[in-house]
């Protein structure tokens, strides 16, 4: 069974929002244990985004409860295989059947301009810092943002922060401007969960030079299977849809560049035949198709394994 590591779900937001979920298997979380299990997994992200509809001086709060809930209700006893990560010898040393959970952070709005709070995320487990989600805050504009303005002073003193701690910095959702700001100071450097604008103008989705710069960075874009990032015909996509986006990475020179950030449990609309978790099996089908299991254990798992920074 090829290994998996998905680099981006909100299954953190979605148990925030109902207390009653399990993750051991609940069929309302499309990123459940007993779905990872089934399909392989061997790390999964996950991420601590917070709603625009909290308010700013509750967010920080929200992202403890989130944290909360992952070390009580993902990383218990119902679940036992799920281990912690905090540094790549974590991955490395996963028996066969255990399972590496991360922390991320997707988007900064909850540190305001405390550093200290994102210092504290870090102490509590935290790996991977995205810089906003789609609009501004005081680290950077995201690319819904009108102005399509960069990296505040505090942005540049987050991403320094995050050099310093060895953590990943997470440039999607960023405005191009932003983007080209981070980029330039990142030491590690992702796209958690991002796809191809030349295939798709979403603005969301990275243009070919970005991927290119992330390429010669040394970083990881993680294909989203987010529909509306995949094709114009957003409403019918199929599997074939991300192969074009793999394709297309690679024909740019990224085949050691391509990973997987479902954006599972952020999503109401799916794939055609991954329409949870379980997916991935069919997905690696596909893969086979096209690929050599060379090449797919590195979109599956190791480009991202190399890439870890701790």
């Amino acid at each position: 069974m090829m290994k998996i590591f998905d680099a981006h779900c909100d299954v953190l937001y979605k148990m925030w929002l109902n207390n009653k979920i399990s993750f051991k298997d609940s069929d309302i979380l499309h990123v459940n244990y007993e779905n990872l299990v089934f399909a392989g997994s061997k790390v999964q992200c996950f991420a601590i985004y917070i709603p625009e509809s909290v308010r700013f001086e509750d967010r920080f709060n929200v992202a403890l409860e989130m944290v909360d809930i992952f070390y009580e209700r993902v990383l218990n006893d119902i679940c036992p295989k799920m281990k912690l990560v905090l540094e790549k010898k974590d991955i490395l040393q996963l028996h066969k059947d255990e399972i590496g959970a991360i922390l991320t952070l997707e988007g900064c709005d909850a540190i305001g301009h405390d550093l200290v709070r994102l210092k504290t995320l870090y102490r509590l487990g935290v790996r991977s810092v995205g810089l906003t989600w789609n609009l501004a805050n005081a680290v950077a504009d995201g690319c819904r943002e009108q102005r399509n303005g960069g990296l505040s002073n505090f942005g540049i003193e987050v991403v320094q922060l995050n050099n310093d701690l060895k953590m990943w910095t997470d440039v999607s959702h960023l405005s191009e401007r932003s983007f080209w700001d981070t980029i330039e100071l990142a030491q590690f450097p992702i796209a958690s969960h991002s796809n191809v604008y030349s295939l798709f103008q979403h603005p969301r989705n990275l243009k070919d030079d970005q991927i290119k710069a992330i390429i010669e960075k040394k970083g990881i874009i993680g294909i989203s299977f987010v529909p509306y990032f995949l094709s114009e015909n957003y409403q019918n996509t199929h599997i074939k849809d991300i192969l074009n986006h793999i394709d297309y990475i690679c024909s740019l020179g990224g085949e050691k560049n391509i990973g997987f950030g479902s954006d599972f449990d952020g999503i109401d609309d799916t794939i055609n035949g991954l329409e949870d978790y379980r997916g991935y099996k069919v997905l690696v089908e596909e893969l086979q198709k096209q690929y050599s299991n060379e090449q797919i254990s590195k979109f599956c798992y190791q480009n991202f394994v190399d890439t870890f920074p701790n």
